[in-house]
């Protein structure tokens, strides 16, 4: 028998609150002090409770409830709907007739998976993870090493140099850090990855240790597997070592060069060295204003409103039905999920792994995952979700509306944009500095992206302006497209940031698109391509414009230079 020092230490406290246990529900596998019998049974009242003395308490699964029967328990898991379901429901339930097996035994089941993955995870997987950063660690020293010979190379051919030519070699050290930076960085980015998911994997193993121990039912079946992923491992990084190398010849030829850049001195008459300076400028213009049709495509939409690019060859689009497509550059459909509600969808973007998300005008946010439609976001009372984007960090923001009014033709329509981290809010975004609204009152959709420094810009389709603000919803400008001389008033629609932090918009009553720098100053328009009402956009993996149109009709268009 215990001592009661030993006892003191060794108590177990009821599960609801802080007092010694002394009853025990067999059916719920909970402790229990006597003040507590009556609150567990009020809490469960549909449910059979065997209470017994703690002492003669018996360690079983518990079952869950059945959500179709209260105060049944179930026994079984249906195998056609991979859900617990009881005696009813096979009998003359939802479940009628299919096939079914012991719960207890798929209980087992996923135990053993769960089991297996942790020991692969454990023995190979987290193994072979800390030998590649262990690699990379080493990459990233001899990278260092080489780019610092480099550099001392270069600090000695400089004194070989005329001083005329120091700028020479102030760039060959510039380029020379620009390298460096970018290895290190890839290399670095491919470390913080490796370290991050070596981390997950441990939580992982903790939580499966965790699941093997629990006698929950519930808390098992919820379990997903992240084997597959982890046996993914990311691809190789290789740095791009560049060469330092140069050639004297005294008295008429200077070289000198390092990676993709040289330099190369000889003597020119002025007049044929200003001639190739401008033409080499003239050549570089035509390039940059050049934009050409890559693809035409037709779609059985009357008109696409929303378009979301998966990778190079493929986008998700909707529009004049409640439908959303997946298509290819071909115009072949690869996908399709059906939305709900009266009205088409509201607004489509991707996550950062790549799944679908879009408003269906029914109050909700829905999220596609293996293949079914599941409720992601719902909105404060009152607003309605519209336009939708996935920034880099993770987080959505959604456009909301807030009808104002007694009837859907007479009234107005308050509009805000609301940052949500998971299913938490994070920010609201509808007011300046002094208090004013930023968005115009109006029931049209805002559409939205955001640019390489975390701004958010905005299309205000109410007010036919674009809004760049700051990650804290400060406004930085407002972009009314006069600067473009169009003959037609502003009409922007979809939004989309490119690599180079550039603003591009569709206006769909000019018949373009308006390209402003990341400070909001016009840069182009692009309006050789023959675009029709121009309102969906998005830029995919090449840094293609894929333009859905009010006719129905998608054009990939290539605008930029790549190098």
């Amino acid at each position: 028998m215990a001592t009661s020092d030993s006892w003191a230490q060794d108590v177990i406290l009821c599960d609801l609150c802080d007092k010694p246990t002394q009853q025990f529900c067999n059916s719920c596998q909970v402790s229990l002090c006597d003040t507590c019998v009556k609150r567990h049974r009020d809490q469960f009242k549909s449910l059979i409770h065997e209470i017994v003395p703690f002492l003669d308490r018996k360690i079983q699964l518990v079952c869950p409830e059945c959500q179709h029967h209260p105060g049944q328990r179930c026994e079984a898991n249906c195998l056609q709907c991979s859900e617990p379901v009881c005696l009813k429901c096979i009998i003359s339930g939802p479940h009628k007739g299919h096939e079914v097996e012991e719960l207890t035994k798929t209980h087992e089941n996923i135990k053993q998976k769960i089991e297996k993955d942790t020991v692969e995870i454990k023995a190979k997987i987290i193994p072979e993870y800390q030998r590649k950063n262990a690699e990379i660690e080493k990459s990233m020293s001899k990278t260092k090493s080489q780019f610092d010979q480099i550099k001392t190379e270069s600090e000695k051919l400089r004194k070989l140099w005329h001083q005329e030519v120091d700028n020479i070699f102030n760039k060959i050290d510039s380029m020379s850090q620009s390298h460096r930076e970018e290895n290190l960085n890839v290399l670095q980015e491919y470390h913080i990855k490796l370290k991050k998911v070596i981390s997950e994997m441990n939580e992982t193993v903790k939580q499966n240790e965790k699941l093997l121990k629990t006698n929950k039912i519930s808390a098992v079946n919820k379990y997903k597997s992240k084997l597959q992923v982890y046996r993914d491992r990311p691809e190789n990084v290789d740095s791009q070592m560049p060469t330092l190398g140069s050639k004297i010849d005294n008295g008429k030829e200077l070289s000198i060069e390092i990676g993709d850049f040289s330099a190369i001195l000889k003597q020119f008459p002025q007049t044929s060295l200003q001639a190739d300076i401008s033409r080499i400028t003239k050549t570089i213009g035509e390039l940059k204003d050049q934009s050409r049709v890559i693809a035409t495509i037709l779609t059985d939409y009357k008109y696409v409103l929303h378009v979301a690019c998966v990778g190079d060859e493929e986008a998700w689009i909707c529009g004049s039905n409640r439908n959303i497509t997946r298509i290819d550059i071909h115009g072949t459909v690869k996908d399709t999920v059906h939305s709900t509600g009266l009205f088409v969808p509201g607004g489509i973007t991707l996550t950062r792994e790549g799944e679908l998300i879009f408003s269906n005008n029914s109050n909700t946010v829905k999220i596609v995952r293996h293949g079914r439609s599941e409720t992601l976001i719902t909105p404060p009372q009152g607003w309605s979700p519209s336009g939708l984007y996935c920034t880099r960090s993770g987080d959505i923001l959604i456009h909301m509306r807030e009808r104002k009014g007694l009837s859907f033709f007479n009234s107005t329509y308050v509009n805000k944009i609301i940052r949500y981290q998971g299913q938490r809010i994070k920010q609201e975004i509808y007011k300046d500095g002094q208090g004013n609204p930023i968005f115009t009152d109006g029931f049209n959709s805002l559409f939205m992206s955001e640019n390489n420094n975390g701004d958010i810009c905005v299309s205000d389709t109410n007010a036919n302006t674009v809004i760049l603000m700051e990650k804290t919803g400060r406004v930085k400008f407002r972009y009314d497209g006069r600067p473009a001389r169009r003959k037609e008033a502003f009409g922007p629609r979809g939004i989309v940031t490119d690599t180079l932090s550039q603003i591009i918009v569709a206006d769909c009553y000019n018949n373009c698109l308006h390209i402003l720098d990341q400070d909001g100053h016009f840069l182009r328009c692009v309006d050789d391509c023959e675009l029709e009402k121009p309102h969906g956009l998005s830029v995919d993996s090449e840094g293609r414009l894929w333009v859905g149109c009010e006719t129905g009709k998608i054009k990939v268009i290539q605008y930029l230079k790549i190098k």
